[in-house]
């Protein structure tokens, strides 16, 4: 395919993918059960970073999640006492558990004391890259932070394509007339969003000529961002939507 061509086929699929029916199916249904925007960050990213697995199982651990907090994720977060604790032991998904999760809800208990809204955890830096470094260690300079507990939380400095932080971002700052990012956050562009790559995204991107680098890392993530915003330049990551699609429906 030219470049024309595949642009053509992104645009039917993006417009195909990016619907309401989307929702359903995907972890991102997880912070659409919530209308206050902190239960939103807060649930959008518990469930953005346990997204991992099959997307039944990511849902049915996320539901559980929200659950333990009494479906009330900010208020739980801030105002919860030391024995409303012990409802989150046991939580597990894959190699996400309990210390991970104990250390989540003290720092973002933290933050919250200092700040109205999660955006400005990410605001820190000139560049995508920096801000998602940046983060990492903001998440992590609290005294206690767990070692095994860093994996959880990517970053480009140790080369990592940051999958689901990258997916987090799009659902927090790209509007979506659609429907299904929630475009919460004004204050970080669209345009500097990098795509997340997935395995089914990385196999559609190779197979369309999009991603030409050998190993899926923070630099394959940005070169197949480029090729996108030479499609859309103030959008490019609305194309995660045709990718993903086009991989996860078996299309190619």
């Amino acid at each position: 395919m030219n470049h024309a061509q595949v642009r053509a086929l992104l645009d039917d699929r993006y417009q195909h993918y990016d619907q309401p029916a989307f929702i359903q199916a995907d972890p991102i249904s997880i912070p659409h059960r919530f209308s206050q925007r902190q239960d939103v960050e807060i649930s959008g990213l518990f469930a953005a970073l346990l997204a991992w697995g099959r997307r039944p199982t990511i849902i049915s651990k996320c539901l559980e999640l929200m659950r333990r907090m009494d479906d009330a994720p900010y208020q739980f977060i801030t105002q919860h006492q030391d024995e409303d604790l012990k409802g989150l032991l046991g939580f597990c998904h894959r190699t996400f558990c309990d210390t991970d999760l104990l250390y989540f809800v003290h720092w973002l208990r933290w933050f919250y004391g200092q700040h109205d809204t999660l955006e400005d955890a990410f605001l820190i830096g000139s560049t995508q890259k920096e801000r998602l470094e940046n983060f990492h260690n903001l998440f992590f300079s609290l005294d206690d932070a767990p070692q095994r507990t860093r994996k959880h939380v990517a970053t480009p400095a140790r080369g990592s394509a940051c999958k689901r932080v990258n997916m987090y971002l799009r659902w927090m700052v790209r509007p979506d007339n659609r429907g299904v990012d929630f475009g919460l956050w004004t204050r970080l562009s669209p345009a500097d969003l990098i795509c997340p790559c997935d395995v089914h995204v990385e196999r559609v991107a190779r197979r369309l000529g999009l991603l030409d680098r050998k190993q899926m890392d923070w630099l394959a993530a940005e070169d197949l961002t480029a090729h996108l915003r030479s499609f859309d330049p103030t959008d490019p990551v609305k194309y995660d939507f045709a990718l993903f699609g086009l991989g996860v429906e078996g299309e190619m």
